[in-house]
């Protein structure tokens, strides 16, 4: 049975992350945002308008990368819908602030089938979109394999960061994405991948995002 991404609304506690958001106050996990497509396709599960509705932003800093969720429900991301963002050197972002920083795939990473592209460095960000509780039983999670971030602030990723800008991220994004099993081979002419994606399988997603970290305490993933 087809369901409708974005209709329902999930809630519990299961996160495993040990830092949230929060908006404004000392709330974890709130926050103002949006996830849209005009037209998104998710295989054997859906296709039409999408808007996510989030009403969780969360944070996970790790070494000079930042995580970022943006979620609806609060629950673990295995039963939930919602977008990550995988920022890969926080520093050197929070240097471009205003700027359109590159989203692609994860460096190292391929599509199934294909060998390794030649990339120098990963890209600024790397997104992907699931929808593990409006298509349970389908693979529902799709990749970003082009696109843009531009954050107007960013986290500096210190968890006992005392300046309340240093803790605000707010920024917006613009990508395709897709579910990269659906590569298909190209002629790599011109050096780039052996791969490319089938325009009708690809989504445009736009979103945006504005919390404020705070650092909370390790929830449990049981009652």
């Amino acid at each position: 049975m087809t369901t409708t991404p974005g209709s329902a609304r999930a809630g519990g506690w299961g996160q495993r992350l040990l830092f949230v958001g929060a908006a404004l106050g000392c709330s974890v996990g709130q926050g103002t945002g949006f996830v849209h497509s005009d037209r998104l396709f998710v295989n054997e599960c859906y296709t039409g308008e999408f808007n996510l509705d989030p009403d969780f932003f969360g944070a996970n800093p790790y070494a000079d990368t930042l995580t970022i969720r943006v979620q609806r429900g609060e629950q673990d991301i295995q039963v939930s819908d919602g977008l990550t963002l995988l920022v890969n050197d926080v520093p050197n972002a929070r240097l471009h602030l205003g700027e359109n920083l590159p989203l692609g795939l994860p460096k190292g990473v391929s599509p199934i089938g294909f060998p390794l592209p030649e990339i120098p460095s990963p890209p600024a960000a790397s997104m992907s979109l699931y929808l593990n509780n409006s298509c349970r039983g389908q693979n529902s999670v799709l990749t970003a394999y082009s696109g843009n971030v531009s954050f107007e602030q960013l986290f500096s990723g210190d968890p006992n960061e005392e300046d309340s800008v240093d803790r605000v991220t707010r920024g917006t994004l613009d990508a395709m994405v897709i579910d990269p099993r659906d590569a298909v081979p190209r002629a790599a002419t011109d050096g780039g991948p052996s791969y490319e994606f089938p325009v009708d399988r690809a989504s445009r997603i736009t979103a945006g995002f504005n919390f404020v970290f705070h650092r909370g305490t390790p929830a449990q993933p049981f009652p």
